[in-house]
């Protein structure tokens, strides 16, 4: 029974103090320790007031997942206007100690594919 009557009574803060106290927090270089015993409070109970303070901040900035899918949009490559624009296609076979290497103009990309599913035969 006599602990009861010893045991300091639970302290309330205003919304404005808990909001005080995390600004003194958030200041660069300044220890959420120090500033807890500046205000005479527990560190960790002020780690949770900043937590607390984190998450509902988050939860504001949260953006409304959207509906609604974006129409497409068909988007045209410019043609190379240069043969040299586009690099050449080059297939490298090698087989045991024999070494194939062919080099195909890079313009010419369905022939090339067309070739090589021939050959692939």
């Amino acid at each position: 029974m006599d602990d009861e009557i010893n045991r300091p009574k639970r302290r309330r803060h205003s919304a404005e103090f808990k909001a005080q106290v995390i600004q003194a927090c958030k200041q660069p270089g300044v220890s959420i320790a120090a500033t807890a015993m500046r205000y005479q409070l527990n560190a960790n109970q002020v780690r949770i007031w900043i937590r607390a303070h984190d998450q509902l901040a988050m939860e504001r900035m949260r953006i409304a997942p959207v509906t609604q899918v974006p129409e497409f949009i068909p988007f045209q490559l410019p043609a190379p206007t240069k043969v040299s624009d586009t690099p050449d296609i080059v297939i490298e076979i090698k087989r045991g100690a024999a070494n194939v290497t062919v080099r195909w103009p890079g313009v010419a990309a369905a022939d090339c594919a067309q070739w090589l599913q021939n050959w692939l035969r």
